[in-house]
């Protein structure tokens, strides 16, 4: 593939060609750095593992060299930070057994920067070439920049496809902001309980993060539970782990929505609820 990028790589872990690669590829996920796509997307991680039917695609776009570190990684520059990182999710991509990781290895500030449009062609191509059925990426509330400048260009990518190459359903994940504020009727849910030694085999390869200063592990798997519990307040959990992600598919199929309205939509219809409980349980 011709990507914008001269440093871009495409690790395939079984060694196949990149056009098979692409071809079988039924969930793509779309993540800004390295380990996102093991936070937010492990659901298409997990319904492709091990099976011949789906496969997973993962595409980082970030260069991985803003990263906050510490400890045995605190004099890490960040040239020695992107190849560790590169590494890392090169091995994450081993474990899960991805069709595919594509690293664009774009620096943050391409990625915010709403006139680059380096980004979503190379999307595009990947898209019209993958055609998955299912996307993950970051969802329009996260309050990390970079997520959200990964977003609207994934946004971007797709609504640029042709109607036929559009994939079915695309969902935006949570990673910096949870989305239990959603209304339970308008969550994305998806029961991700199966195989936790994979999940945790998964987010542990990025010791650049953990050892470094961040506890993503148990801090994502931890979201997961809480999410189980906390789901039905009058029932008893049917799943051990959940993740929620907003349904972003509405605005690939109608280009014509205006993106902040929809996001606000939620919120308002949030605002909406807890204001008619209030009235609802509140003295005359």
């Amino acid at each position: 593939m011709n990507f914008s990028n001269r440093k871009a790589e495409f690790y395939i872990p079984d060694g196949c060609p990149e056009a098979e690669a692409l071809k079988r590829t039924t969930h793509l996920g779309i993540g800004a750095h390295q380990d996102d796509l093991e936070i937010m997307a492990y659901h298409g991680i997990l319904a492709c593992y091990r099976t011949d039917k789906n496969w997973f695609l993962g595409v980082t776009i970030a260069d991985g060299a803003g990263s906050p570190r510490t400890g045995p990684y605190a004099q890490t520059t960040d040239e020695e930070m992107q190849s560790i990182r590169r590494g890392e999710q090169k091995r994450a991509a081993s474990i899960g057994e991805y069709s595919g990781a594509i690293l664009l290895n774009h620096p943050s500030k391409d990625i915010k920067n709403p006139a680059s449009t380096n980004i979503v062609q190379d999307l595009k191509e990947i898209l019209t070439q993958a055609r998955p059925e299912v996307v993950y990426t970051h969802n329009l509330a996260d309050k990390h920049d970079t997520h959200v400048g990964v977003c609207l260009k994934a946004i971007a990518a797709m609504r640029g496809l042709k109607d036929d190459a559009k994939p079915k359903r695309v969902y935006g994940c949570e990673v910096w902001r949870g989305l239990d504020w959603l209304l339970d009727s308008e969550k994305s849910v998806f029961d991700v309980s199966a195989r936790e030694n994979l999940a945790a085999a998964l987010l542990g390869v990025y010791d650049s993060q953990i050892a470094g200063g961040k506890r993503y592990d148990l801090a994502s798997l931890g979201r997961w539970r809480a999410n189980a519990t906390y789901y039905a307040s009058h029932a008893t959990d049917e799943s051990t782990a959940l993740s929620y992600a907003m349904d972003l598919t509405p605005l690939i199929k109608d280009p014509a929505l205006d993106i902040a309205e929809y996001v606000l939509g939620h919120i308002s219809r949030l605002s909406g609820e807890v204001s008619e409980k209030i009235k609802k349980f509140s003295a005359a």
